[in-house]
C-alpha cells in the first residue's frame, strides 16, 4: 500500500513539473514570435499614435558582413523563403492560422507527455515560425492599410550570398531572402529530424491521458 502511495506521489510531482514546463515553453514561443514581429516592423517601418519609424526602402541593401550577409526589404504573398503561387492565397492564410493552432495544441500535449526539453524546443521553433508568418499573411494587409484581411504579405529581410547557381533555367545569385520566422521553422524541422525517435506516439498524446513518457 505504501509503495502505491509513493508511485502516486511521483506521478503528481511529474504532473506539477509538466505544468510549469508547459508555461515556460509557451512563453518561449511567444518570445520568438515577438522577436520575429519586432524585426519585421523595424524593417518595414510603421506609423502608430504619433510614433513613426521609416524602415528600409523596398529592395534597399544594408551590408552586415560585406556581400555575404545583408539586410534588405522585400515582401511575398506565399510561403517561406519567398516561395509563392498565384492561387489559393486566402486558403494559405487561413490554413496557416489553423496549423498554428494545431501546433500549439500539439506542443501542450507533448509538454505533458515527454520530458525531452530539446524535443519541446524544436516544436516551439516550428510553432513560433508558423504563427509569425501567419500574422503577416492574415493581418498585415489591414494593419498597414494595404490589403483586405487574409491578403497580407510576408516581410523578408535577411539576404545571404551563395555561389551562383544556373541549372535548368534556375538562376540564383543568393539564397532566397528570409526572416526570423523562416529560420525558426527550418531549425525546428532539422532538430526534429534528429529527435524523431523521441516523439511520443499519437496514442500516448491523445488517447492515454495518464501516460508520461520518460525520454
Amino acid at each position: 500500500m505504501e509503495n502505491n502511495t509513493n508511485n502516486i506521489d511521483d506521478v503528481n510531482i511529474l504532473n506539477d513539473n509538466s505544468k510549469d514546463n508547459t508555461i515556460f515553453f509557451f512563453i518561449l514561443a511567444l518570445f520568438f514570435v515577438l522577436l520575429d514581429q519586432i524585426t519585421k516592423f523595424a524593417i518595414k517601418g510603421f506609423s502608430f499614435s504619433g510614433i513613426e519609424h521609416q524602415g528600409l526602402g523596398y529592395g534597399e541593401l544594408i551590408p552586415i558582413l560585406g556581400n555575404i550577409l545583408q539586410l534588405t526589404f522585400i515582401e511575398n504573398e506565399g510561403m517561406a523563403f519567398g516561395i509563392s503561387f498565384g492561387w489559393g492565397k486566402i486558403f494559405l492564410s487561413i490554413f496557416s492560422l489553423i496549423a498554428s493552432g494545431f501546433l500549439a495544441y500539439y506542443l501542450y500535449k507533448v509538454c505533458k507527455a515527454s520530458k525531452n526539453n530539446l524535443l519541446k524546443f524544436a516544436i516551439v521553433l516550428i510553432l513560433a515560425g508558423a504563427f509569425g508568418n501567419a500574422i503577416d499573411r492574415n493581418f498585415y494587409g489591414i494593419i498597414f492599410n494595404e490589403a483586405p484581411l487574409f491578403y497580407g504579405r510576408v516581410v523578408d529581410f535577411i539576404l545571404v550570398d551563395i555561389p551562383d547557381i544556373n541549372f535548368l533555367g534556375i538562376n540564383y545569385t543568393h539564397f532566397p531572402v528570409f526572416n526570423i520566422a523562416d529560420s525558426c521553422v527550418t531549425c525546428g524541422v532539422i532538430l526534429l529530424l534528429f529527435l524523431h525517435n523521441k516523439l511520443p506516439s499519437f496514442d500516448k498524446l491523445f488517447k492515454n491521458k495518464n501516460s508520461i513518457e520518460k525520454n
